[in-house]
């Protein structure tokens, strides 16, 4: 039997101020190219389907789009819910969807949704955990040890009575980690993992009955652990911290129990996501521009500061997403030791201190105002400052 694992579609996302939804269309399409030419039985969907809560009509049709597709190719598709997803709005039409084969779990409602399919070597039970809370466990079991999200993950898994004889698959959302080093973050999972600190981190041995761990939740694709516990990853770039990746699938192969093979097959995005540093005049040098529709973060070295480099990059690179410098000012400011900086100063002093840092002139009264709208909105000050 043949899975493909996809994981953090991210529908609905933007890069900076470009709209992705072309792209990520692109990205689907060549997963519904190989479902159809390697034969595929199942697609996983682990998790992060969406980008927000509230998606916009135009991700919501791009998911109308991709489900109705799959249903076409005659494929069991089973999806569960992300942190980044509304369960409500997830689960909408799941008993409809399941006349065509689409099997949703938005929501941990206390047990693991089993699913079970046949092929030439017998039974598979499929099982679904959506992103749960170690808080949303214990309303279902009480009476259980329950201090973090490892030891809720496996109170679920200890209640669900697998059959171990039988090969099982389990599609999650979690921050699963090695017993001596965690995954490869990138993105914002990485600003939100590494702020909860160890309360959300599962030991990837609670995992151990299935054959396959279909994760979700980190967009760097790589295996936890063991070969089989595995994060598909995002299937574009989503920030400059994934601007190295190799981006994939895993095509999961499952034979008799206890043999599982796992071929990664690449994806070629219609823009890709690059880097690129030195002084404005070589970066946009004609014999050094390439595949001028990438999406472009550049870091200039020039010493001073450029005016409208934004404008003046995006006339070679019109999808330049952000601009900064590496410099002597920029590597002075990350040299500077803030806490006596900043003691008994107001917001004001503060900005105007940077403003001078940064650009060797004065804020002006204008710049000012527009900073501590900003700042106020933020709640970072109040009214009356």
């Amino acid at each position: 039997m043949r899975f493909l694992h996809l994981g953090d579609l991210h529908l609905g996302k933007s890069l900076g101020d470009f709209d992705l939804i072309g792209d990520q269309k692109y990205i689907l399409d060549q997963m519904l190219a190989v479902i159809r030419e390697r034969t595929v039985d199942a697609v996983l969907i682990a998790g992060d389907v969406y980008d927000k809560a509230i998606p916009s009509e135009a991700a919501t049709n791009l998911l109308d789009y991709f489900l109705c597709r799959l249903a076409e190719t005659g494929v069991k598709t089973f999806l569960i819910s992300g942190n980044h997803d509304s369960d409500d709005r997830l689960n909408y039409g799941s008993r409809l969807f399941q006349d065509n084969q689409i099997f949703i779990s938005s929501v941990f409602r206390g047990e693991l949704e089993k699913y079970t399919v046949e092929d030439e070597q017998g039974e598979v039970d499929v099982y679904l955990l959506p992103f749960v809370k170690a808080s949303q466990v214990r309303h279902y079991f009480p009476d259980a040890k329950i201090d973090s999200y490892d030891d809720a993950v496996r109170v679920i898994i200890e209640h669900a009575h697998l059959d171990r004889q039988k090969r099982n698959v389990i599609v999650a959302h979690q921050f699963v980690a090695g017993r001596s080093e965690d995954p490869v973050l990138a993105g914002s999972e990485s600003i939100g993992t590494q702020s909860v600190g160890l309360v959300e981190k599962i030991s990837y041995d609670c995992f151990d009955p299935f054959d396959y761990v279909a994760l979700g939740h980190i967009h760097s694709p790589q295996k936890v652990g063991r070969e089989e516990v595995r994060y598909a990853g995002s299937p574009l770039k989503y920030s400059l911290s994934e601007v190295n990746h190799i981006k994939s699938v895993p095509l999961v192969t499952l034979g008799e129990k206890g043999k599982v093979s796992v071929e990664l097959i690449p994806l070629s995005p219609m823009r890709d996501l690059r880097h690129i540093k030195g002084s404005i005049r070589e970066l946009l040098d004609k014999k050094h521009v390439q595949s001028p529709e990438d999406f472009i973060y550049a870091t200039l070295t020039d010493e001073e500061i450029i005016g409208d480099a934004m404008g003046i990059f995006q006339q070679v690179y019109p999808n330049t997403v952000k601009i900064d410098y590496d410099n002597s000012h920029t590597r002075e400011i990350e040299q500077v030791d803030l806490s006596h900086i900043v003691e008994n100063k107001s917001f004001s002093e503060l900005i105007s201190d940077f403003y001078q840092l940064m650009y060797q002139c004065e804020i002006s009264e204008e710049e000012m105002d527009y900073m501590k709208m900003a700042a106020r909105e933020a709640g970072v000050i109040h009214e009356t400052e």
